[in-house]
C-alpha cells in the first residue's frame, strides 16, 4: 500500500470534506483522513488505482488538488476563493450601488438588460465554483452546501431573467440579490481561509525549518576531503556532513569527529545549548551555537525527527474527536432538509401572500442562511487552534480525540526513573577510610571515566579530575565492575557490593573503591530529581488531580521520592506486567493519564486513558504514547492539561453557536425577517463569530512552570 498526501483546496464545509472522503473510500483508499481545517487529506491505495484518475475525480467534485513539488512540498496559488472574491465584487457593487438613496447618474444600471449583463459574469462564475461542485456532490450522492447556495443564486438569476425576457417588470429583478449572494459567500470563504492559516503559522514555521542548505563531503581520486553544498532533502543515510558553527543541522545525524553546543530549542523548548561530542546524536532543524563536527547523517529528512512532528500534527489535526462526527453525522442529513424547509418555505408562503417574488425571496433566504459551514467549522478551527498552540509550546499529540480526553483526566500516574527524575545520577554522600580524600575523588575518576554506566557517569561528571592515573591495564569486569592496574603492580577496583563483600558487612552503599584488596571508601548516589517535578506535582494537586507514582524501583527509593515530591500514593518493584494491571486498575476507577519514558512502560502507556511520554524518552515508549512533551521534562505537563480542557470548552461553545443560530435564523429567514443579502452576510458573520471564538485559544492564559515555580 502507498500512502498519499495531498492538499486540496475548495473545502468549505464537513460535507465537503466528507464528499471527498466517501469517493476515496469508493475508490478504493483506505485509513482516508480529510482535514476541513487545513485540507490536508491523506490515504493509502493499492498499486491497482491510478492516482491521477483519482486526483481527477476530485476535481469532477469541484476541489483542487494542489500539484505536489518533490521532496514533498506543495505549490499553493493564489488563494481560489479570494481571486474569485475580488472578480466579482466590482460587478456587485454596480448592482447595488444604484439603490443606495442621493446616488444620481447611474440611474441607467437600472435598467434590466444592462442588469442582466453585469450580472452574469459573477453568476457564470459562481456556478463554475458553486454548481459543478454541487452537481458532482449530487451525483455522488452527497449534497453538500454548495448546493443550497447554488439553488438559491439560480432560483435569484433565473426569476430575474425571465422578468426581463417577457418584460414582467421591476417586481422580477434580483439581479443584485444572486451576484450578492456569490459574493458574500465567497467574502465569507476568505475570512474563513485566513482564520485556518492563522492557526497553521506555528506549524509552518516549523515544516520550514526541514529544507536547508548542507554541506557534503566526499572523497576523490587521491583520498582528499572534498566539499559540496547540497539541499538537505538530498541527503540520505550514511552520508557525511560539515556542521559549521552558526549552521542548521540538516538532518539527524550522528557526529563522528569534533564538540559543539548544540541549540534544541525549536524541537524542546530549551533555550540553554547542550554540549555534544563524538557518538552523539543531532537533531535535524538545530543549530549550531559554537564548535564544529563531522557528522554521518543517520535519517534522511523526511525521516528526521522534526518532519515526524510535522507529520504528527497534522495528522492530529485531521482526525475527528466524538464531538466533530456527532456534527458530521447532523451535517450529512442537514442539506436533504434545509432543501425540504425550504420548499416548504416557498409554498406556504405563496399561498398565504399569493405573490410569487416574496415567496421565493424567503425560500432562497432560508437556503443561504442555513449553510451549515458554521457547524462543520466549529470543532476542526477549535482542534486545529489548539494543536498549532500546543505544538508551539512543545506538546505534541498523535490523535485529536486525546486533546478533547484530557478535559476527564482526575489521576496522574508517574513513572520514576526519566520521568519525575533525570535517570542521571548524583553523588549524594561518600566516604574514604584510608587515605585522602583528593586521592579518593582521583582514583574514583580515573576508574569511573572508563566506564559507561550511569552511576558512573554521574560520578565522573561531579568528580572531574585534570591529573587522573595512567593504567596500564584497564577493563571492566562484568557483573562487578572496574579494575585498573598500575606500572608498579597496584591494582585498584570501583563496583558494587559484590566487590567488597569480604572486606565489609555494610552492604547499604552503591559504588565500593578497593585498592590492593583492601577498602578505601565508598560512595552513595542518588537519582537526580528533574527540577520542575515538584512544581507540577504541586499544581496538578490544586487542579484536583491526584498524583500516583509507579516504579520498578526499590520501595525505599520510591518512598523518598514521593515524600519529597509530596506524592502520596507510591506503587513499588512493579514489573512491566504488574505495571500495566495497576494501570488498568487505576483506570477504572477514574480517568487516568499514564506518563513514562522506557521500554517497560510502554505497555502501561497504552493501557492508560492518554499515555504521554518525553521525547528523550525510549522510541518504544514514544510510538506507544498519544502525547509527547517536547521540552525534556514535565513542565508542559499543567499547560497541556489546561489547554485540553479550554479546547473542549470552545468546541462546545462552537457548536452550541451554529445549532442555535441555524435554529434561530430560519424561521426569521422563512416569515421575511432577512433578505437572501443580507443571510448571505449573517453566514458568513457566523463562520466569523466560530473562527475569532477559536483564536482566542492562541491568547489564552495557560499555566507555565517555568524556573521561578520550581
Amino acid at each position: 500500500m502507498e500512502t498519499i498526501n495531498w492538499k486540496v483546496e475548495g473545502m468549505s464545509c464537513s460535507t465537503c470534506a466528507l464528499t471527498i472522503g466517501k469517493y476515496l473510500e469508493k475508490k478504493g483508499g483506505r485509513n482516508v483522513k480529510v482535514s476541513l481545517a487545513n485540507g490536508d487529506v491523506s490515504f493509502e491505495i493499492g498499486d491497482s488505482l491510478d492516482r491521477q484518475q483519482i486526483q481527477k475525480g476530485i476535481q469532477d467534485l469541484g476541489y483542487t488538488v494542489v500539484k505536489e513539488k518533490e521532496g514533498g512540498g506543495v505549490r499553493r496559488p493564489m488563494n481560489k476563493h479570494l481571486r474569485y472574491f475580488l472578480s466579482s465584487l466590482p460587478f456587485t457593487i454596480l448592482l447595488i450601488l444604484p439603490m443606495a438613496p442621493g446616488v444620481e447618474g447611474l440611474h441607467r444600471l437600472m435598467d434590466p438588460w444592462a442588469q442582466l449583463v453585469i450580472c452574469a459574469p459573477v453568476y457564470v462564475l459562481g456556478m463554475i465554483f458553486f454548481g459543478r461542485s454541487a452537481v458532482m456532490s449530487v451525483r455522488n450522492g452527497t449534497p453538500n452546501m454548495n448546493l443550497l447556495i447554488a439553488i438559491g443564486a439560480t432560483a435569484a438569476f433565473g426569476y430575474s431573467l425571465a422578468g426581463t425576457l417577457f418584460h414582467l417588470g421591476s417586481d422580477y429583478q434580483f439581479y443584485e440579490t444572486a451576484a450578492s449572494i456569490i459574493t458574500i459567500v465567497f467574502l465569507g470563504y476568505c475570512i474563513e481561509d485566513a482564520s485556518i492559516q492563522a492557526t497553521q503559522r506555528a506549524l509552518n514555521r516549523l515544516a520550514s525549518t526541514q529544507k536547508t542548505m548542507a554541506t557534503m563531503i566526499a572523497f576523490d581520486d587521491q583520498h582528499q576531503e572534498v566539499l559540496f553544498p547540497v539541499e538537505s532533502d538530498q541527503l540520505r543515510s550514511g552520508d557525511l556532513i560539515l556542521i559549521r558553527s552558526g549552521d542548521q543541522v540538516p538532518a539527524d545525524s550522528k557526529i563522528l569527529w569534533g564538540e559543539a553546543a548544540v541549540n534544541e530549542a525549536i524541537l524542546t523548548g530549551e533555550s540553554i545549548p547542550l554540549d555534544k561530542k563524538a557518538k552523539d546524536l543531532l537533531i535535524g532543524g538545530s543549530l549550531l551555537v559554537s564548535g564544529s563536527v563531522k557528522a554521518q547523517v543517520t535519517a534522511p529528512a523526511e525521516g528526521s525527527v522534526l518532519a515526524g512532528i510535522v507529520r504528527m500534527v497534522r495528522q492530529a489535526q485531521g482526525e475527528k474527536p466524538p464531538l466533530q462526527q456527532l456534527a458530521d453525522r447532523i451535517s450529512a442529513v442537514f442539506v436533504p432538509v434545509v432543501l425540504g424547509l425550504a420548499a416548504l418555505t416557498f409554498l406556504g408562503n405563496y399561498f398565504r401572500l399569493h405573490q410569487a417574488a416574496p415567496a421565493l425571496m424567503r425560500c432562497i433566504a432560508v437556503l443561504v442562511i442555513a449553510c451549515p459551514c458554521a457547524m462543520g467549522l466549529a470543532t476542526p478551527a477549535a482542534i486545529s487552534v489548539g494543536l498549532g498552540r500546543a505544538a508551539r509550546k512543545g506538546v505534541l499529540f498523535r490523535n485529536a480525540r486525546h486533546l478533547e480526553a484530557f478535559r476527564q483526566i482526575r489521576q496522574v500516574i508517574f513513572d520514576k526513573t526519566g520521568t519525575l527524575t533525570t535517570g542521571e545520577f548524583s553523588i549524594r554522600d561518600w566516604r574514604p577510610f584510608d587515605c585522602s580524600p583528593e586521592e579518593f575523588r582521583q582514583i574514583a575518576f580515573s576508574l569511573e571515566k572508563y566506564s559507561g554506566h550511569p552511576i558512573a557517569r554521574g560520578i565522573t561528571r561531579e568528580w572531574k579530575d585534570k591529573n587522573p592515573i595512567r593504567w596500564a591495564r584497564v577493563k571492566e569486569v562484568k557483573g562487578l565492575g572496574m579494575r585498573g592496574e598500575t606500572r608498579d603492580g597496584d591494582i585498584y577496583q570501583a563496583g558494587s557490593y559484590k566487590l567488597a563483600a569480604s572486606l565489609t558487612a555494610d552492604a547499604s552503599h552503591n559504588v565500593y573503591i578497593v585498592r590492593n584488596d583492601r577498602l578505601l571508601g565508598w560512595i552513595d548516589v542518588r537519582d537526580t530529581v528533574r527540577p520542575e517535578s515538584a512544581a507540577v506535582i504541586r499544581r496538578l494537586r490544586e487542579e484536583g488531580i491526584s498524583s500516583i507514582l509507579l516504579s520498578g524501583d526499590r520501595e525505599e527509593n520510591c518512598r523518598l521520592l514521593a515524600r519529597e515530591l509530596g506524592i502520596t500514593e507510591v506503587l513499588a518493584e512493579q514489573t512491566p506486567e504488574q505495571k500495566l494491571q495497576q494501570v488498568a486498575r487505576i483506570n477504572d476507577i477514574a480517568p487516568a493519564a499514564m506518563v513514562g519514558d522506557g521500554v517497560n512502560d510502554a505497555p502501561a502507556l497504552a493501557a492508560a486513558t492518554i499515555g504521554i511520554s518525553m521525547s528523550d524518552a525510549s522510541q518504544l515508549a514514544v510510538q506507544t504514547a498519544d502525547v509527547v512533551l517536547m521540552n525534556r521534562g514535565l513542565s508542559q505537563l499543567p499547560a497541556a492539561l489546561e489547554l485540553g480542557r479550554a479546547t473542549f470548552s470552545t468546541i462546545r461553545g462552537n457548536l452550541f453557536w451554529a445549532f442555535i443560530y441555524n435554529v434561530l435564523a430560519i424561521p426569521v429567514a422563512a416569515c421575511g425577517g432577512l433578505s437572501p443579502a443580507v443571510a448571505a452576510l449573517a453566514m458568513g458573520f457566523s463562520d466569523m463569530v466560530l473562527a475569532a471564538n477559536s483564536l482566542r485559544l492562541y491568547s489564552k492564559k495557560i499555566v507555565q512552570i517555568d524556573h521561578a515555580d520550581r
